[in-house]
């Protein structure tokens, strides 16, 4: 696994020094598992273990590969290599058993062999290890955490342990067969139901905004957001947040979001007059509402399509509201600051023009509506994103020939062989980059996806999932804001250490039955609320990882940032409480009663941000902004007259704050009048 004759390159997309061979390996296994995917996805289907096994060991290969093990900054070393070389192997064998054996193993169902337990330890390790490498320590702890705790009680491995257990906690314990052939040898554990919509939906999907990342799709979307916005006050604030709303779509990150996004947005926010720490935190808050946002919504539409059984097109339908709702607020943060702070928009000069941005990047446009046009169709989601990604690299060869057989001539520019060679070598170039991109890109959430795969699998071993239930019984004492509340704190905990997607994962299986089934909240309801609050750590101090990346890019305190992307995303912890008590806006209800609730929600949403600010059409005095807070609560609460009541009281808030400024605009107006 080392090579010592060859020059250290800094490798992309990982901050590793690794030698040139390293490199190529890198891309040919990356290649070779997009070229994977895309085969199954639209030529042929594969059956469930042939699909995750294959898609496992690859991913597995990349990530030990990509990752050395003594962490990025050190050389590998003969003893580094040593090591990274035996994991791999574990890698291969991982996925390489189940593919030669699986007839075997299914007739032995539960009557494992030796080598069946073997190669099951040897498979946990090496994804424990892999994981701890791509996606980080806490979710390889949470991992091991697991599985002592099926081990602990007086029939399992550590029967010691289970005598601390608390009461609630206690069960029987299992031995080592029963747990390895839980977490390898079925479909409840590593190859459950997280790995499954990763090796197949995500995948694909991420593979899809590698292409248009690849191909110059995020510059698309932020010169759009620019001609649309920039004149107004705040104009690259608003860009950032309609910018991240665009990348939102093809991007699986908000971390990935800000950085995309933020190298444009967040330097011009900061001429314009925003603070650093606020240019850092709107664009964080913004990238987060990315996850959020369909048709991919950070690959959570895909997880919840398959947890909740409904199709993944309705998913996509109820969630367009509620995340308008998110970038609505966001947005008027945004433009209270700039009200508030006297800033006027770019100038025209230093804006690109809508013109010309679509005649530029119309193309990027063409993919994403195949996308939508077939999920309306109803075809897999799967075969969606084979035809999407086929859509991109065919209108890129599409426009290069338009160019070459009209545009080049047109300008008097000469098409020799030799030009058409080099555009035919970069562009293979551009097509190897997408294939390895999008394979680099899936490597951390498959990981993730296949370590939320042994949580699973304990909690179903065990019950876990069903004391959680007992415990938020005992400690909301059966009420239902008060569970809410330690669902997001849980979720806040959780996503210190686990990114969103396997937060999510983890959440859902130990809270997601209280929530239904003990407090009543619909399937699909409980789901969202959760994949919402998974999102929390990305702007939530102390951990607000992409407010500390906005805060690199701003150059200001990561502390500082990460309070304002919590204030800016306020909208993340308002908007599942009301979906939770109004419930028409997602699962449906009479036409009116769904306008009605999205509206007011809305208007309350824009009367927070109003009074957290102080600021609307001018200052606002102490009284309607606490006038405000109550009139919220009420407009959140399932009852008519509440609804009316919240809603007329913020209304004459808001609407002696605007004839405030009406008399303060006819004083200045006299000031002057008596000046000239």
């Amino acid at each position: 696994m080392s090579d010592s004759t060859s020059p250290p390159v800094q490798m992309p997309g990982g901050n590793a020094i690794q030698p040139r061979a390293i490199l190529w390996l890198i891309t040919i296994v990356a290649v070779g598992l997009s070229l994977f995917q895309l085969y199954s996805a639209g030529i042929q289907p594969l059956g469930l273990f042939y699909q995750r096994g294959i898609h496992l060991a690859l991913i597995m290969m990349l990530a030990f590969l990509i990752f050395p093990v003594f962490g990025p900054h050190r050389k590998r070393g003969v003893l580094g290599g040593l090591i990274d070389l035996v994991f791999f192997t574990g890698a291969l064998i991982t996925g390489g058993y189940i593919l030669f054996f699986l007839d075997e193993i299914i007739s032995r169902a539960g009557f494992w062999s030796e080598t069946d337990i073997l190669i099951a330890c040897i498979a946990t390790v090496t994804v424990l290890e892999a994981s701890r490498r791509a996606v980080g320590f806490g979710m390889t702890l949470i991992g091991v955490l697991a599985i002592v705790y099926a081990f602990a009680g007086p029939r399992g491995e550590l029967p010691w342990l289970g005598q601390w257990l608390p009461g609630i906690l206690e069960h029987r314990g299992y031995n080592l067969d029963r747990v390895a052939g839980q977490l390898y040898l079925g479909q409840e554990g590593i190859f459950g139901l997280p790995l499954g919509v990763a090796a197949t939906y995500i995948f694909i999907f991420v593979l899809f905004g590698a292409f248009l990342e690849s191909t110059g799709a995020g510059k698309f979307f932020i010169d759009m957001a620019y001609a649309a916005t920039g004149r107004q006050r705040g104009g690259p604030a608003k860009a950032a947040v309609i910018a991240s709303a665009g990348m939102g779509s093809i991007s699986g990150s908000a971390i990935a979001n800000v950085v995309t996004t933020g190298a444009f947005t967040i330097p011009l926010m900061k001429r314009l007059g925003y603070k650093p720490h606020q240019a850092g935190g709107i664009e964080a808050a913004a990238s987060t509402g990315g996850q959020i946002m369909p048709p991919l919504m950070g690959a959570g539409a895909f997880l919840i399509a398959e947890y909740t059984n409904t199709p993944y097109l309705d998913v996509v339908k109820v969630s367009i509201l509620p995340a308008i709702m998110y970038f609505a607020t966001v947005y008027l943060f945004v433009h209270i600051i700039a009200l508030k702070q006297g800033m006027q928009g770019m100038a025209r000069s230093e804006l690109p023009k809508m013109r010309d941005v679509m005649r530029d990047g119309w193309h990027f446009l063409l993919p994403l509506g195949v996308l939508v046009w077939l999920l309306v169709m109803n075809l897999s989601p799967m075969r969606v994103g084979f035809y999407a990604v086929v859509t991109m690299v065919a209108v890129a060869v599409l426009r290069y020939t338009i160019w070459f057989l009209f545009v080049a001539p047109r300008q008097g520019q000469k098409v020799t062989f030799e030009s058409i060679k080099r555009v035919v070598i970069a562009g293979f170039v551009k097509l190897v980059e997408g294939l390895e991109l999008g394979a680099r890109n899936a490597v951390a959430v498959s990981m993730a996806c296949a370590v939320a795969g042994i949580i699973v699998g304990v909690v179903g071993l065990t019950g876990l999932g069903l004391k959680f239930s007992s415990m938020m019984m005992a400690f909301s004492g059966g009420n239902l804001v008060l569970a809410l509340v330690m669902v997001l704190l849980a979720s806040l905990i959780l996503g210190m250490g686990l990114p969103v997607t396997a937060s999510y994962i983890v959440l859902i299986v130990l809270v997601g039955p209280a929530l239904t089934a003990e407090f009543g909240v619909p399937l699909l309801i409980a789901h969202l609320v959760v994949f919402w609050y998974s999102q929390d750590s990305n702007v939530t101090p102390p951990i607000a990882l992409a407010g500390f990346a906005g805060a690199a890019i701003a150059g200001s305190k990561p502390m500082e940032t990460g309070f304002q992307a919590w204030k800016f995303a306020k909208g993340l912890y308002l908007i599942p409480m009301f979906m939770v008590f109004n419930p028409e806006i997602i699962v449906g209800g009479p036409v009116p009663v769904v306008i009605w609730n999205g509206v007011i929600a809305i208007f309350a949403l824009c009367a927070f941000a109003a009074a957290l600010e102080g600021y609307l059409f001018t200052r606002m005095s102490w009284l309607p902004r606490l006038a405000i807070v109550p009139s919220i609560v009420a407009v959140f609460y399932p009852n008519l007259l509440a609804e009316i009541v919240g809603v007329v009281v913020m209304a004459l808030a808001i609407g002696g704050n605007w004839l405030a400024s009406r008399r303060e605009a006819a004083l200045t107006a006299q000031g002057d009048q008596s000046r000239a």
